[in-house]
Formats: structure tokens, C-alpha cells, sequence
């Protein structure tokens, strides 16, 4: 019988020719398969790509016991049981560095256009409630020269600090443990609560973990500028979704540039009704180019585990012994 993988989403490219002819591929026509047809599908698949909506626990686990590989589509991977899954040697494979400058332009887009108030101006001009130019009106905050702050200083946010770099913005970064030699030059390695209080604009970019997990809350939302605006792009629980709607309610914040959700695809209805919230449908690493390209490694990491061989990609590499 030929090995069979399962996609859980219609993919951006074709996969079938990139695993092979003796590999049997399904993925749905359309759309994103409900957490009830994903358990069905897996039940004879020995390979599975996913996405970082979908949770790949124990119960999924146990309905597939020939699986062998889960290639996520995603850098990300906190919607994988990285554990249950090495204790049954299924490898688990990931996406990085084709999505980092996409994503870093586009978390320069979201605070362009939070700052410049840009969807405001789109709505005005489009409800036909725009009276002609004026010297006090849609007034934004600048970029050129302010202080950005960023959390998270791995491939993306490095990526955003060098397009800092292009509009002369110092640049603080959180402090951590981790080797700083590749920071990029002038990055001022900073406390959360200096970071917070300095920055004109604050960009996320860490991995969800328990410690970044609402990170930024009601408590660090009143410590930033009431002129300051928020950027996230990293994971939507490392925002207190509730806690940013009534800071920007209250005008304790200036705006937020928001791709990613708590409960996606839900958004919490204080940001759904915000003016100065700019909100994004997880769009960073859409570009033509970076979904192909993340389909194709995880096409090959199918591939490459399926034929015995260690994915270059693999975030689990203990299953090969």
C-alpha cells in the first residue's frame, strides 16, 4: 500500500509531483478541514501537513497510528504536542526564514498604517463624509525618528529592526539570555519595563510560551505612551485582547496594528469597534512567494521523512536517534 498524506487545507501549490509518485496525496478542494473531518482524515495517513490552527495532541495522535511526520505550516509550532509527538517518533517539521521578510514588511505596514491613521482616511474617503483638506484633520503620529521597541528578537524582528534602520528609529529590544552578536547594529538591549515605557511603537515578534502568554496585558498597556502604538504579528494570546480594546477606548493608546487573534478567527468586539485599531485577517506571511515557498518544505519534509531521511527542518531531531 502506498504511503498516504493528508493536507489539512488547500494548499498554494501543487504537492502531489513534489512527493513522488509513490506517495498518495489528499488534501480538500477547498477551505480548512473542521477538527472532526481532520480526525477522520488521519485515521490511514503516514504523513500529515497542517496548520497552526490545528491542534495535534494525544487524541489525534491515537487515531493515527502509522503517522509518521507532521510538517507544520508555520514557523510557529505551539499547536503541536512536540512531546507526545517524539514519544511516538513522529517528526515534527516547521517553516523557517521563508517567511521572515515577508512578514517583517508587513508588520512595517501595520504600523505605518495605525500611525498615519490609514483605514480611517480609507473609510472616510469611501463613506463619502470627506470635505476637502484641512490643517487639523486625521492627524497621525510620526514614524521618521521614533523610538521602536521590539519583543522578540529573532529572524523577524531582526528583519524589522534593519527596516527601522530606513526611517532613522532607534531601536530597544527586550533583553534575554540568548546570544546577542547578531543583533543588528545600534539595537539598545532593554528591561520590558524600559522598553515599554520609551517606545513610540512596540512590535511583537516571540514565540507563544507561558511566559510571553499575555505579555502584554492591561498592566503593560498602562505603562506605554498614551501616544504609543502596539504591532503584533507574533501570536494573538500574547495580547490581552480585551485589556488593548479598553486601553484604546479609553485613549490610554494611540493604536494598534493587529494580524493575529486570540480566538482566531473570533476578535474581540472592543477591537472589532475601534477606529484606531488597523486589523489584519493573519495575512504576514501572505505573499505569493513565501506560501509557495512554505508549502514546498513541507512537501519535501514529507518526503524526506517518508524515505527514512531526517528533515532538514525538523524541530524534534531526538526521533532519529
Amino acid at each position: 500500500m502506498l504511503p498516504q498524506v493528508v493536507a489539512s487545507a488547500a494548499l498554494p501549490l501543487e504537492v502531489a509531483p513534489i512527493l513522488g509518485s509513490g506517495v498518495g496525496y489528499v488534501e480538500p478542494p477547498q477551505g480548512h478541514l473542521s477538527r472532526a473531518e481532520l480526525l477522520a482524515a488521519v485515521g490511514g495517513a503516514d504523513g500529515l501537513i497542517c496548520l497552526l490552527t490545528d491542534r495535534i495532541d494525544g487524541e489525534l495522535l491515537a487515531t493515527a497510528p502509522r503517522l509518521r511526520v507532521v510538517a507544520n505550516f508555520a514557523v510557529g509550532y505551539d499547536n503541536v504536542d512536540v512531546a507526545a509527538c517524539t514519544a511516538r517518533g513522529v517528526a515534527v517539521t516547521n517553516t523557517p526564514d521563508v517567511l521572515t521578510d515577508a512578514t517583517a514588511d508587513f508588520a512595517f505596514a501595520l504600523l505605518l498604517a495605525a500611525a498615519r491613521r490609514v483605514a480611517e482616511g480609507d473609510a472616510l474617503v469611501r463613506g463619502g463624509r470627506w470635505t476637502g483638506w484641512e490643517p487639523g484633520q486625521h492627524l497621525g503620529a510620526s514614524v521618521s525618528g521614533a523610538t521602536l521597541g521590539i519583543i522578540g528578537l529573532g529572524r523577524i524582528g531582526r528583519a524589522v529592526a534593519r527596516r527601522a534602520a530606513g526611517f532613522d528609529m532607534p531601536v530597544l529590544a527586550l533583553a534575554s539570555g540568548r546570544n546577542h552578536a547578531d543583533d543588528p547594529p545600534g539595537v539598545d538591549r532593554v528591561s520590558l519595563d524600559q522598553l515599554l515605557a520609551r517606545a513610540d511603537f512596540v512590535s511583537l515578534h516571540c514565540p507563544l510560551t507561558d511566559e510571553t502568554h499575555h505579555i502584554i496585558d492591561a498592566g503593560a498597556l498602562l505603562s506605554m505612551k498614551p501616544t504609543a502604538v502596539l504591532v503584533n504579528t507574533a501570536r494573538g494570546p500574547c495580547v490581552d485582547e480585551a485589556a488593548l480594546g479598553a486601553a484604546l477606548a479609553a485613549g490610554q493608546l494611540a493604536g494598534a496594528g493587529i494580524d493575529v487573534f486570540e480566538h482566531e478567527p473570533e476578535v474581540h468586539p472592543a477591537l472589532l469597534a475601534s477606529p484606531r485599531a488597523v486589523l489584519a485577517p493573519h495575512a504576514g506571511s501572505a505573499t505569493y512567494t513565501a506560501r509557495r515557498r512554505m508549502g514546498e518544505i513541507c512537501a519535501n519534509a514529507v518526503r524526506s521523512a517518508l524515505a527514512g531521511e531526517r528533515p532538514p527542518t525538523v524541530i524534534n531531531p531526538e526521533v532519529y536517534g
